[in-house]
């Protein structure tokens, strides 16, 4: 049985060995580049793939993988917004993905934004580097008494909630498929107008599925309290970027925590010499405000995060190779 797995970084590489030396009956061969279709052929006489990457999968690669014999991919991500399913459902391809791979890496990152926000770091981050020790008049607030609304209540957003409340805020939470888990607690209202119009600090949980596209627009802004604090650790297309910059400009948003953008493949994951070199016009509109905190798509990244992404993903291929019914099936039929 041989898999073979695109886009490993270095940091990768320890837990994919581990999983190796677990199963000596596979061969695993993987390259650095990602899954394209200049790259497609690296995996000739392979029986599976596993990947990830933020660039959309090409159908022409996809192609050229169905004519090599292979059927099963994995990706060892939680996001699917990069395939057009048309090209799997037309290539006989059987999908699996890493649905859960750590929630509390994002729902504690998330808690780092607000508290960072809210406690005016990056104010005194300035201040600290022009040798500035006084406190006056960076004075911040608590997360205590506030009213927190949580879009999403899956896997992470129901940590969140968990870590809001045990840290005293009043917790609204809108999902489309309320959590039986939280149903309890009587945090869910209504509708998402309900939430955006009570919060004073918003984060939003949710995938990125077409009609969500700019769920969070000028019109949601506008609903917002004035000075709410603003995170999106999810997916940069939920939010129109134009509008959350607007937002900022009036004051209606009082502080931003950002860890994807809409335009993140521009600007992730690479490296400039210096700020001014990145040319993209919506990075530059938010990356000097003092009320804006900016992470480079790592909400996720834990050394327990990334085991779990190889080992559920080759884990699941490794199912679909043998017969076996995977852990975490993607149902492409429906999209």
């Amino acid at each position: 049985m041989k898999i073979f797995l695109y886009g490993i970084r270095e940091d990768e590489k320890s837990y994919l060995n581990e999983w190796d030396q677990a199963h000596p009956g596979v061969e695993i061969n993987y390259t650095d580049d990602i899954f394209t279709s200049e790259t497609a052929q690296l995996a000739k006489g392979s029986d599976g793939v596993v990947m990830v990457q933020t660039q959309p999968y090409q159908r022409e690669a996809l192609k050229k993988l169905h004519d090599l014999g292979i059927s099963k991919i994995s990706v060892r991500n939680v996001g699917l917004d990069g395939f057009d399913f048309q090209d799997l459902r037309d290539f006989n391809f059987s999908l699996t993905y890493v649905p859960v791979y750590s929630p509390n890496a994002i729902a504690e990152h998330t808690t780092g934004l607000i508290l960072r926000l809210l406690r005016r770091v990056p104010e005194f981050d300035k201040k600290f580097a022009n040798a500035d020790f006084r406190w006056f008049p960076t004075i911040g607030e608590e997360i205590h008494g506030k009213t927190v609304g949580v879009i999403g209540t899956g896997h992470i957003g129901s940590v969140v909630v968990r870590i809001m409340m045990a840290m005293g805020a009043k917790v609204v939470a809108y999902d489309i498929a309320p959590n039986p888990a939280l149903e309890n607690l009587g945090i869910y209202v209504e509708t998402l107008d309900e939430l955006l119009e009570q919060s004073d600090i918003i984060t939003i949980h949710t995938p990125l599925a077409k009609k969500d596209i700019h769920m969070i627009d000028q019109t949601a802004f506008d609903k917002m309290k004035k000075g709410v604090i603003f995170i999106n650790a999810a997916r940069g297309g939920l939010v129109d970027t134009d509008a959350l910059i607007t937002a900022l400009d009036s004051g209606k948003v009082g502080g931003a925590g950002l860890d994807v953008l809409e335009s993140e493949n521009d600007v992730f994951q690479k490296k400039f010499d210096s700020i001014k070199d990145v040319k993209d016009p919506q990075f530059q509109a938010l990356i000097n405000r003092d009320n804006v905190i900016i992470t480079p798509h790592t909400a996720f990244y834990t050394t327990t995060a990334v085991h779990n992404m190889i080992f559920d993903s080759l884990n699941d291929n490794l199912k679909m190779l043998e017969g076996k019914a995977p852990k975490y099936p993607v149902d492409i039929s429906e999209n």
